[in-house]
């Protein structure tokens, strides 16, 4: 079965107030459109807006600050836990393993949203391992992903990411997101997105709306200057425990 979701979300910059957050459809709500997909035996593709939770500063809303040491110690790591770090992680704060559910990420696109000019797209290619053979594998494979972007990025005021993902036979409850951007120590936005219900043995595309907040030129400058050195963390929690922690950087001086 296929199911596709789109939500809007706003970045939290740490000096900005807070604005409310977005409607809660529950996970039976939502509309149904015409479109009908390929792997979904002929049903129709449900399309639902999703509840997006703004990111937030733990010193603006009492979460307790935390360290990655600490974490690493944690048998649960839960969203107040990475709400409360400080910088960027060093380390991914739970394993392979802990994806119980088989989440899968298949396909992650970036488009501008007031060109709709697609920015960054890449597929995962499909498995090519024969039935029973084995090979060795970097545990970590596929958790890190590098950009590299013009300096008009980061001049965008709104982005949508597309992202395409399976799960295995068991039912996901409250799926969640929370990304942490950083350029060196200093947090930039955060994002919270809930992703809702997913049923097992589904493929799923949601799009989340990036707003991001406005930067100063000193900033831009230097986030153009220092290639890589602006950094995301992208925790994923079912039932508030981290199942999956994903890295990224970024680079603004394509094209110069």
């Amino acid at each position: 079965m296929s199911y596709s979701c789109t939500s809007r979300g706003n970045s939290q910059d740490p000096s900005s107030a807070k604005k409310p957050a977005g409607n809660n459809p529950g996970r039976d709500t939502g509309g149904t459109d015409s479109s009908t997909d390929s792997s979904s035996n002929g049903s129709p593709k449900q399309t639902a807006a999703m509840k997006v939770k703004k990111g937030c500063n733990s010193t603006e809303v009492g979460v307790p600050v935390t360290t990655e040491e600490d974490l690493l110690g944690s048998t649960v790591i839960t969203p107040e836990d990475v709400l409360g770090l400080q910088k960027i992680t060093e380390n991914y704060l739970c394993s392979p393993d802990e994806n119980v559910y088989s989440i899968d990420f298949t396909r992650f696109k970036i488009r501008d949203m007031e060109t709709g000019i697609v920015l960054f797209e890449i597929t995962k290619p499909p498995s090519t391992d024969k039935a029973g053979e084995k090979r060795d594998i970097d545990p970590n494979a596929g958790r890190f992903v590098r950009y590299q972007f013009t300096p008009a990025f980061l001049r965008l005021r709104q982005v949508g990411a597309t992202v395409e993902f399976t799960v295995g036979d068991m039912p996901i409850e409250n799926f969640r997101m929370i990304e942490r951007h950083y350029f060196r120590e200093k947090l930039l936005k955060s994002f919270d997105f809930e992703f809702g219900f997913c049923m097992p043995s589904s493929k799923n595309t949601c799009e989340h709306i990036y707003e991001f907040p406005p930067l100063s030129e000193d900033i831009i400058r230097e986030m153009i200057l220092h290639p890589y050195e602006t950094q995301s963390d992208s925790f994923y929690f079912v039932d508030n425990k981290l199942v999956m922690h994903n890295k990224a950087d970024y680079s603004y001086n394509g094209g110069t």
